[in-house]
């Protein structure tokens, strides 16, 4: 997510002409809030099961966990929220990556927020849904201490006095506050403490009266290329947590503030307004900010209801089309830089795959669009696992999905002797520990949003292994979703239930046919039972699928199976680069044994259900023949070959 390379300026903004009353003259005008279909469920509602509930547990006892012991000076060490607040007097600081020693790097002091604050999100998701008593009383010491650093008037943040809402360049206010308060508001979620929610209202409206809505301009840089400050934006997820939780529409409002200053300011950022809306401009800086980005747009859109953001967010998604894998990932390594996506040479950020599911998340919840929940699992069961080692506790930085090397650059590049981002580490200090920390993030993520809701139907958005229990108007509500999504597609759903409401349950994208156990219709892709519940009732749904061919954006083949996308494993040698004082971690670099790159050879392909394995036909151009090749899922693979171009022979 972070990084010391920077790009030189690309575009400038034209400020946007004030609104006249009666018209539609500013993108920015509120013109009617757009309701959202669902509601999300908090933490406390839901219960992960099965493999997604392992995969927590085996990152809450790994790197998600361990990353204090790990690099205590990054994480627990600098009180960077507290005692050790940035001043004007504060010249350098230990962020852990390597770089060119200089005044420039001052504009990263900010980097132990992010490292912090992210961490413990996850870590913090991570131990409420699993109910781990050892780390939660952990977490209520950190919680604590936290509280404990915020000012009389409702100041939370990593700067002095001397240096807060005082910015002219590179800043990490409103990013520090953003991955704060998202931890803090899981921790409301969960333990329902007001002095909790007291405190991020407070540290809120604190950031509110020094950035007031049309009278500041929170985005102003003099220089464009600013990390921490383009970060920012993302408090839009705060924003409207707020509003959910409360119904004060000023914070709601307050997101379209902040993506109009953002538009307006002369930064290097895909995301503004007149960038999306221009047709020749592909997307092209750093791709995190624009994948979270896309979340603060949503939000700026669904509070104005304008239609103007509305065709904005269209283009947004189209131009992120272009940069989507067959995996699902937006590619960006670290910048998009205005090249389409490649499985081969374009590589995307662990960071990025986060931050893009959790917005196409948002969307779904939203919009009730179900083609956006398809997008998240895309990324969450294919690029996500892909990128996480399969044994050890540790994840690629970067990743692509022709993956012929892991040992430091793109697929085994030398060219710079310091890259390092493409291999696996539990740290990956010599980068940036941005990545490690967001891969204790996705699973969490993605489990709260397995389920969503409104007053009258309860919602399997993204389906997976799990529980909730929750009320529908005033009456309680459980659910169990039995199934091992998506190595099977079957699933039983045991719900309890004294009261009338509509379950519905997504239709996958790729199902070829449904069998549900109860009468029921289909609605706009949804499997929808609508019913007065009595007590304990069970419903079975299976969907069928087959193996498939499809083409990515350059006329490679790869091959799925339901919501499963395929790889070829490449055998590898293992090279262990460093251990880690904690036992057990271990910085690991691989190379092929022996590099074959096969072409499609229009084969069919057969299907062991019981292993998850695969087999076709490929055409070796080195032997120029056919020759069986074993398939599995991408999430099984370090090495592997994902696309195949079409056979030349």
């Amino acid at each position: 997510m972070k990084t010391t390379r920077v790009l030189s300026g690309l575009f400038g903004m034209i400020t946007f002409a004030c609104s006249q009353p009666e018209s539609v003259q500013s993108p920015f005008d509120k013109i009617e809030p757009v309701q959202e279909v669902y509601q999300p469920l908090t933490l406390a509602e839901v219960k992960p099961e099965g493999w997604i509930k392992k995969q927590i547990r085996e990152n809450l006892d790994g790197f998600t966990g361990q990353l204090d012991s790990l690099i205590p000076a990054l994480t627990s060490d600098d009180k960077i929220y507290g005692e050790e607040r940035l001043t004007e007097k504060v010249k350098g600081k230990d962020v852990g990556a390597l770089g060119v020693p200089g005044d420039w790097q001052v504009q990263f002091l900010w980097w132990n927020s992010e490292t912090q604050s992210n961490w413990r999100d996850g870590y913090i998701r991570s131990a409420i849904l699993l109910q781990d008593q050892e780390h939660l009383a952990k977490l209520t010491s950190y919680v604590d201490y936290i509280l404990s650093t915020q000012d009389k008037d409702g100041y939370l943040g990593i700067y002095d006095q001397d240096l807060r809402y005082k910015f002219d360049n590179e800043n990490g206010e409103l990013w520090a506050k953003t991955t704060l308060l998202r931890g803090l508001l899981a921790w409301y979620e969960y333990s329902h403490d007001e002095k909790v929610l007291s405190a991020i209202e407070r540290a809120i409206q604190n950031a509110m009266d020094n950035y007031p809505a049309g009278k500041s301009h929170p985005f102003y840089s003099k220089q464009p290329n600013v990390g921490g400050t383009s970060h920012g934006l993302a408090i839009t997820d705060v924003f409207e947590a707020l509003y959910r939780i409360t119904g004060k529409t000023a914070y709601r409002d307050y997101c379209l503030f902040l993506y109009k200053d953002f538009s307006e300011q002369e930064l290097n950022e895909s995301a503004q307004y007149k960038k999306l809306i221009n047709d020749t401009l592909l997307l092209s800086t750093h791709g995190v900010h624009v994948y979270e980005h896309l979340r603060s747009l949503t939000a700026a859109y669904y509070a104005s209801g304008n239609p103007e953001l509305k065709h904005a967010l269209d283009h947004f998604l189209e131009k992120i089309a272009l940069e989507t894998t067959a995996s699902g990932a937006g590619v960006g390594d670290e910048w998009i830089g205005a090249r389409k996506a490649d499985a081969t040479t374009r590589g995307y950020e662990y960071c990025s795959m986060h931050e893009l599911m959790h917005s196409y998340l948002e969307l779904m919840r939203k919009s009730g669009d179900r083609t956006f929940a398809d997008k998240a699992e895309k990324i969450f069961f294919n690029a996500a696992q892909g990128a996480r080692h399969p044994s050890e506790s540790c994840i690629a930085y970067l990743k692509t999905d022709n993956s012929y090397a892991m040992t430091g650059g793109l697929n085994g590049d030398t060219t710079d002797k310091t890259q390092t981002r493409y291999s696996y580490s539990p740290v990956h200090q010599e980068a940036a520990v941005c990545c490690v920390p967001m891969a204790g993030r996705i699973a969490p993520y993605y489990a709260q949003y397995m389920w969503l809701k409104n007053d009258h139907a309860l919602v399997a958005s993204v389906l997976g292994p799990g529980s909730i229990e929750t009320k529908i108007g005033d009456k309680v509500v459980r659910v169990e979703e039995q199934t091992g999504y998506p190595f099977e597609n079957s699933f039983r759903f045991v719900v309890t239930a004294d009261s009338k409401f509509a379950l519905k349950v997504r239709k996958p994208e790729w199902a070829k046919a449904v069998t549900v156990s109860v009468e029921h219709t289909e609605e706009e892709g949804f499997i929808v039972i609508d019913k007065t519940w009595k007590g304990t009732e069970t419903i079975e749904i299976a969907f069928e699928a087959e193996p498939e061919v499809h083409s990515d954006i350059n006329g490679e083949k790869y091959f799925t199976w339901g919501a499963l996308v395929l790889a070829a494993p490449i055998e590898s040698v293992e090279e262990k680069t460093k251990s880690w004082p904690v036992p057990g971690f271990h910085n690991l670099k691989y190379a092929p044994k022996k590099l074959v790159v096969y072409e499609y050879a229009d084969k069919p392909v057969s299907i062991d259900e019981k292993t998850m394995t695969f087999i076709t036909e490929l055409y070796n151009p080195e032997t120029k023949a056919t020759e069986s090749v074993k398939l599995v899922p991408m999430g099984q693979t370090i090495l592997r070959q994902v696309t195949f171009k079409p056979s030349g022979k």
